[in-house]
């Protein structure tokens, strides 16, 4: 028995963050810019394409960035599956934050970063709000997750704040509480499963296989 083995195949949706950038090192905001992977990052993105092939998933699509591509490109060699690259599963724009690092960010615009950390509604660095990132990502997810068979499962290869932001508009909660579910490692990624009342989350930030949950909250 596995996780999902629930009655009813369910379709599955894992959504990957990319492996490790410079940038990531560096705590810099790269938002759409288009930075690399590290050596470690390809590193980590073949360990972890190791053990999501395990799932044999049915499709696999990615943002256009190339870390976000080079990483689901990895497990596009080990499935022989085709990515279908989406400039809609971009990163964050955010504007005049890009490139600058956590502290630079805070010095410059520390009444603007604490109001995002909030939750209120703010363009940082005047990009994108989250509910307009959600806006543009979260339809392609769904639009790939439909046409799932039976007991499908979708991989989708993104990055942090774009993937935080999908999950919370599928799962329908209120945009002032996206915040809350944790930020996502390097090529660590979340589980959402269909339910009868729609998607669940069932792993978030892991780094193996799902477990099945035994008891009554299955």
């Amino acid at each position: 028995m596995t996780l999902f083995d629930n009655q009813a195949p369910r379709r599955r949706v894992v959504l990957w963050r990319h492996g490790q950038t410079a940038w990531n090192l560096e705590q810099r905001f790269q938002g759409d810019l288009d930075i690399p992977l590290t050596d470690t990052g390809r590193a980590q993105a073949k360990r972890a394409a190791r053990m999501l092939a395990a799932l044999a998933p049915d499709a696999l699509i990615a943002s256009d960035l190339q870390r976000a591509a080079d990483t689901a490109a990895e497990l596009a060699a080990l499935t022989g599956l085709s990515v279908t690259h989406h400039e809609a599963l971009r990163e964050t724009y955010a504007g005049v934050w890009q490139g600058l690092t956590h502290n630079e960010i805070t010095a410059r615009f520390g009444e603007q970063y604490l109001a995002w950390r909030r939750g209120e509604p703010v363009r940082r660095g005047g990009g994108e709000l989250e509910t307009e990132v959600a806006d543009r990502a979260a339809p392609v997810v769904q639009a790939a997750a439909d046409k799932l068979p039976s007991g499908g499962v979708l991989v989708v290869t993104s990055h942090g704040g774009t993937i935080r932001t999908t999950i919370g508009r599928l799962l329908g909660l209120d945009p002032r509480t996206w915040e809350s579910l944790g930020g996502l490692s390097n090529c660590c990624w979340s589980v959402l499963a269909e339910t009868e009342r729609g998607w669940r989350l069932m792993e978030h930030n892991a780094h193996s296989l799902p477990e099945a949950v035994l008891g009554d909250d299955r």
